[in-house]
């Protein structure tokens, strides 16, 4: 198999509500510490790709030089600030691979940071409805929560409830995120508290609870890729990426289905030369937990309408044959949305390098990473293998 690129460092700050953090300082410790782990000096970067979805979260939104703040020896470093929705991140990653293709770069830093946690609960609804079609400009305080509700009455009404499965998926990923440093909520609530709606577990957007639904958060993470074989210390190789788009209004597409997601893994998978189950682990994209659900018969791991046997038969789950979000996911870990997609990348990438501590899946040698924005229409998939 080829190598589109190494990865020889990372960083991820703490995910959750990071009062005394900014965009600006996110961005210069994350970017700190990926360099140090890589041991590649500031000066030898040859780009700078900053994943930031905005979209009125923070008011400047010109955020792509705030990375030569980390070291006066970035300053004149190509630098470029790229969004596309909750999918920032992997498009990030992804900018960063074809500065390596193209021959224009050897090393390339890459971040992905957001700071929503200030904005409030209305502006946060606004600025993620931006990313939806009919919904851009309106106001809600639940944002896309309402749209997942809809994908998950409408897959309610073709394969029948399976709210119970959501909260076995929620379950598992609490479970996870008890074991990453790095997570916003680290603590297991158990089935019957995600399976029962109450106070403490309230309808968001029926028939999603609150336990279905990952956190407003603050964060970043970052990276350092390499030409293949530049660097002798590399740990783990970026073997395939792929990126595919769906129509933006959602009558267009079957909600219950992600085709275009589908049709991103299925080449990321093809020009790895692998299938589903050569894989150790997944890192996916778990917004809310029907976005999980579906997603498990969008990677293959069973027919459309049967993603509970998944859960049920404890398949994803840590120790199972395909454990899926070992990290916690966004559920369990945050989502602060330009983080996201470099979090999925950072985290696999530790899994392969035997460094995720307590949430290491043993002998892990090949990890799949699923991002998307909004409805599954910017998606990305990528395949990361350990190397010997």
């Amino acid at each position: 198999m080829d190598r589109r690129a190494d990865i020889i460092g990372w960083h991820h700050t703490r995910f959750g509500r990071l009062d005394k953090e900014s965009v600006e300082s996110l961005i210069t410790a994350s970017a700190r510490g990926a360099l140090e782990s890589a041991g590649v000096e500031a000066g030898d970067v040859d780009e700078i790709v900053v994943g930031h979805y905005n979209g009125g979260l923070s008011p400047l939104s010109f955020t792509s030089s705030l990375a030569l703040e980390t070291d006066d020896a970035l300053r004149f470093k190509p630098a470029t600030r790229v969004e596309n929705a909750c999918a920032t991140g992997s498009a990030a990653v992804l900018q960063g691979l074809r500065a390596i293709a193209s021959g224009d770069a050897r090393t390339v830093l890459v971040i992905g940071v957001e700071k929503m946690t200030e904005a409030g609960a209305p502006a946060v609804g606004r600025a993620l409805l931006g990313a939806d079609y009919d919904r851009a400009g309106s106001e809600s305080p639940v944002g896309f929560a309402e749209i997942f509700a809809e994908i998950a009455a409408a897959y309610f009404e073709r394969w029948g409830d399976r709210s119970e499965s959501l909260a076995a998926i929620a379950a598992k990923n609490h479970r996870h995120g008890v074991d990453n440093p790095y997570a916003q909520l680290r603590k297991e609530v158990g089935f019957d508290f995600c399976n029962t709606v109450s106070e403490r577990n309230p309808l968001v957007a029926a028939p999603l609870r609150r336990t279905d639904c990952s956190p407003v958060s603050d964060g970043a993470a970052a990276l350092v890729l390499t030409a293949p074989g530049a660097t002798g210390s590399a740990d783990v190789a970026v073997r395939s990426m792929s990126q595919r788009n769906d129509y933006l209004p959602v009558s267009r597409r079957d909600l219950t289905a992600f085709d275009a997601g589908r049709a991103a893994w299925t080449a990321a998978l093809e020009r790895a030369g692998i299938g589903v189950w050569d894989l150790d682990l997944l890192e996916v994209h778990d917004c809310f937990t029907i976005a999980e659900l579906i997603e498990y018969e969008m990677l293959g791991l069973c027919d459309p309408g049967m993603g509970h046997t998944v859960v049920e038969q404890g398949l994803a789950h840590k120790d199972g044959k395909l454990p899926i979000n070992p990290s916690g996911g966004l559920k369990s870990k945050g989502h602060p949305i330009g983080a996201t997609g470099v979090s999925q990348h950072v985290l696999a990438a530790m899994q392969l390098a035997g460094s995720a501590g307590g949430m290491q899946v043993p002998g892990a040698e090949r990890a799949g990473v699923f991002n998307m924005g909004g409805t599954a229409v910017a998606n990305y998939a990528t395949i990361l293998e350990r190397l010997a």
